[in-house]
């Protein structure tokens, strides 16, 4: 196998993980693979395709993302890729449409899949293994956002259920079920799971009054933390506004990158940050999925994220070069409800369903996003009391999500086995060490740091000049 993995990539061993999950689907065993940011998920899926006969299907959630990975594909000699969506000019959609079947990697979103053409195309193709990468966008977007998540194990089926592959960087036993469930995969599945602990990930949360010491904290952290760095926002709106006052503020080159701008800006930003031309990015969620940037010093949380899995995911986008990184979450008192008025405003409530079944054909076609989610997820439901019945059930776990948010927050144990519990893993003894965690009120005693003799000079300065930023600043 690693003979393969040196002919075929350049590399001359598996990273963990990787190995188990491509003699998995060589096996042709369906599998979910949970591995951390910064592991080589695409190594998953890539090698496979190139032993196996017939084409790879990855869906994809996002068209940054598609685009990311067919570019990285593309560098390493593989031309039998294209990412089908609705960014492909109509000439060159014509085209691989007639030659679908030359090509090896074929990336398309899950809305894309129900295009009954282009289904009808996929039919006819030999398709050696089918990959939902992010596939916790099945637990975490399917039933609010992206329902056409929720429809990929039938989609399966009818392409004749090739070997399927499931791809995320977290994953609680509840969402690998679920994953599993909606994959239609569950009678036949292997799970390779590592570990979300990143070690050189440093994690704090800072309480502040308001939210003018909030925006001055943010401000003060991005002029004495090393770019590059991320600063994640719940608001697109808020996003702008700070982007405008770090402009003012400070000498970093920013970019904003979020739903209300149009495709080809987005891509251009997220080409400029790639390639060190951007400092910062004042992003929604939406920004990171696949990013191939190893050297991001820190994600700053200005909102409070709406769960722990999607923390996790949004945090591991640092340090993946290994290097000395961190994660602040900047908190006022009462953000969480910043997250429930965004869950009221995303999850329909049973009046609404209500006045769309006795009023469908009068409102199917208008542009409210609640009336289209009601009406993509009818066809799951015998009636309004099912679909409102659901939707309570997935509004309460929603809550509670925010809740352990929030106790993560809250807690004055160990920030990181905090987070190891909710994932369900074993802590080890004397787990917690100096350049761990810390609380609103700690500092961190710099002759305690546990430096091994045989570091390297330049990370033992790295880490150390790390923590003394902290200590400043907190």
């Amino acid at each position: 196998m690693k003979t393969k993995l040196k002919e075929l990539f350049g590399f001359e061993n598996f990273k963990s993980g990787q190995q188990e999950v491509v003699q998995s689907i060589l096996n042709k065993i369906n599998t979910i693979a949970v591995l951390p940011t910064g592991t080589g998920k695409s190594l998953c899926y890539q090698m496979p395709g190139a032993l196996l006969e017939g084409s790879v299907i990855i869906i994809s959630p996002l068209l940054s993302l598609m685009q990311d990975q067919v570019e990285q594909l593309k560098y390493q000699g593989e031309t039998r890729v294209v990412a089908i969506n609705s960014t492909l000019p109509a000439q060159e959609k014509s085209f691989v449409y007639q030659n679908i079947q030359k090509y090896k990697y074929i990336f398309v979103s899950p809305e894309m899949l129900k295009n009954e053409y282009f289904f009808s195309i996929l039919q006819k193709i030999r398709i050696a293994l089918f990959v939902v990468d992010e596939a916790h966008c099945i637990s975490t977007w399917g039933p609010d956002f992206r329902p056409d998540y929720l429809d990929l194990g039938k989609i399966k089926e009818k392409l004749n259920n090739p070997t399927t592959l499931a791809l995320t960087a977290t994953a609680t036993n509840q969402t690998l079920d679920e994953i599993a469930k909606s994959l239609r995969i569950s009678g036949n599945v292997k799970i390779v799971q590592r570990s979300v602990n990143r070690k050189n990930i440093f994690l704090s949360v800072k309480k502040v009054d308001n939210e003018t010491e909030k925006e001055d904290m943010l401000i003060k952290l991005l002029d004495e933390v090393k770019a590059p760095g991320i600063v994640y926002f719940s608001s697109k709106k808020k996003a702008n506004t700070i982007l405008e006052k770090i402009k003012t503020k400070t000498s970093l080159q920013v970019a904003a990158y979020h739903a209300d701008m149009d495709k080809s800006e987005r891509y251009i930003i997220q080409q400029q940050y790639i390639n060190n031309q951007i400092d910062v990015i004042c992003a929604t969620s939406a920004f990171g999925m696949g990013i191939n940037k190893k050297n991001i010093r820190y994600v700053i949380h200005y909102h409070m994220p709406s769960d722990i899995e999607s923390y996790v995911q949004e945090i591991g986008r640092a340090g993946r070069d290994g290097k000395q990184s961190l994660a602040i979450l900047l908190y006022a008192n009462g953000d969480e409800m910043l997250q429930r008025r965004i869950l009221d405003n995303t999850i329909p409530q049973p009046n609404e369903i209500n006045f769309y079944f006795q009023n469908e054909q009068k409102i199917k076609n208008v542009d409210f996003p609640i009336y289209e989610l009601i009406g993509k997820m009818k066809k799951n439901f015998k009636d309004t009391l099912a679909m409102s019945e659901f939707f309570e059930k997935r509004k309460k776990s929603k809550i509670i999500q925010i809740q352990k948010m929030k106790a993560y927050i809250e807690t004055n144990s160990c920030k990181r086995e905090f987070l190891l519990e909710y994932f369900d893993e074993l802590i080890p003894s004397n787990f917690h060490n100096e350049k761990c965690c810390i609380q609103n009120t700690e500092e961190i005693p710099l002759e305690k740091l546990n430096l091994k003799s045989n570091d390297k000079k330049e990370e033992v300065e790295s880490d150390i000049n790390y923590l003394k930023i902290i200590n400043k600043i907190f």
